[in-house]
């Protein structure tokens, strides 16, 4: 008899437990968005109007940035892939010049039924930026939605890692798609992805 009256006990319970369950990952998801949005916000307001915005040094008008839809589904968990024997790469850049960088590692991960893999690749200029990672990609929506010449992503070197944070919707433009006066590098051949990404900033137009 005492048995019996458990069963709807322990029904309601896990019952409770699943929707404070979903109501968390809710809440989990807004906070994520709202963090992307956060980010977003920052930066336009330093694009108008902050020392150093590639806007400001040249007194070109700015008017708004554009991105597409924040969707988790770019957020992604991807394997790091150690390379051994590490060699120096040569990017171009957009002024016809070259920049050094040490292979780091290679990020694959799977995105809408395809097997994909970044190079990312290590700073080697002396000063404070020496040996932070540096990734910059094209993927199928270059040189339509988004900037022709690729986009960048800021990744945090944790030592020992096996697993590396792409996040797409943090995926953004090099000063040069604002202002031909910079220099920026061109992704590696590695890291024209064959898929649409489908996230982060957009073609910046007036």
């Amino acid at each position: 008899m005492k048995s019996s009256r458990l069963v709807p006990v322990i029904i309601i319970i896990a019952v409770a437990a699943f929707v404070i369950y979903s109501l968390q990952g809710g809440s989990d998801e807004e906070d994520y968005g709202a963090t992307v949005q956060k980010e977003r916000i920052d930066k336009e307001e330093f694009m108008k109007k902050g020392d150093g915005s590639p806007f400001i040094k040249d007194s070109i008008p700015f008017t708004r940035l554009h991105y597409f839809p924040i969707d988790e589904k770019y957020r992604i968990k991807a394997k790091l892939r150690a390379i051994e024997g590490k060699k120096v790469v040569l990017l171009a850049t957009s002024d016809g010049k070259e920049e050094n960088y040490l292979e780091y590692a290679f990020a694959e991960f799977s995105l809408d039924g395809k097997e994909n893999q970044l190079l990312i690749l290590e700073l080697m200029e002396t000063g404070p930026n020496r040996g932070k990672l540096f990734l910059a990609f094209a993927d199928e929506t270059s040189g339509n939605e988004t900037y022709g010449a690729g986009r960048y992503l800021d990744l945090k070197k944790v030592p020992a890692a096996s697993t590396v944070i792409l996040d797409f919707n943090l995926a953004y433009n090099p000063y040069c798609a604002y202002n031909d006066s910079y220099s920026c590098p061109f992704p590696p051949r590695e890291n024209i992805l064959k898929v649409p990404i489908l996230a982060g900033e957009k073609n910046y137009h007036p």
